[in-house]
């Protein structure tokens, strides 16, 4: 499976694990909730629905026949199909959930991640947002390192796009510094405020 069709794989089964829902309106939360997918068109979103149901990560059911019953005979199409999450794709959900490697820093995978960061765990939001911050500093230098190299051959509109560019990169870092520092603070918080175990001898 490709990166992006895994991508797409994992935020389907998170709004499903929300509730269920039928293809087009699956469809508009992709695009709403998540921009990376407002390209992706019924022609992207239904195999992937169907291989999630094959795999037994999801189940069909037969929509409201109350919101169908109106159009069904005047349009010839079929009662909408809803679907939801069955336990073993709540299980794969949270094997999903759990990852942190390098596919959840990029572009495409963090932004997808962030939007699920309420049903993920601290330790995990920390190591995706230390991983993303990592991969920054590293395009960041290298932007640098170019825009060094070849700032006199420049002209004064492709110089201003790329400190565009950079001052972008330094922006998200900046952020994912605050949001570092928060989910630290947090824990912190949480470890202060969590009494000792009785039952732990090594106190």
């Amino acid at each position: 499976m490709g990166r992006r069709s895994g991508i797409l794989e994992f935020a389907v089964l998170g709004l499903l694990r929300e509730s269920p829902m039928h293809g087009y309106e699956l469809r508009k939360r992709l695009n709403t909730s998540l921009g990376v997918f407002r390209a992706f068109s019924y022609g992207s979103l239904y195999p992937c629905l169907k291989t999630l149901v094959q795999r037994g990560w999801l189940a069909e059911e037969p929509g409201d026949e109350s919101e169908d019953s109106l159009t069904a005979p005047l349009t010839g199409r079929r009662a909408k199909i809803v679907y939801r999450l069955t336990a073993e794709g709540k299980e794969r959900f949270e094997e999903l959930l759990s990852q942190t490697g390098p596919d959840t820093w990029e572009d495409e995978g963090f932004g997808v991640r962030f939007a699920f960061f309420g049903q993920t765990s601290r330790d995990v939001r920390m190591r995706v947002l230390e991983g993303r911050r990592s991969r920054l500093e590293e395009r960041l230098a290298k932007m640098r390192t170019a825009l060094a190299r070849t700032r006199e051959r420049l002209d004064d509109y492709t110089l201003e796009l790329q400190r565009h560019g950079m001052e972008s990169v330094e922006r998200e870092v900046r952020w994912l510094n605050e949001l570092i520092e928060s989910e630290r603070a947090g824990r912190d918080q949480y470890r202060r405020e969590t009494p000792p175990d009785p039952s732990d001898d090594t106190a």
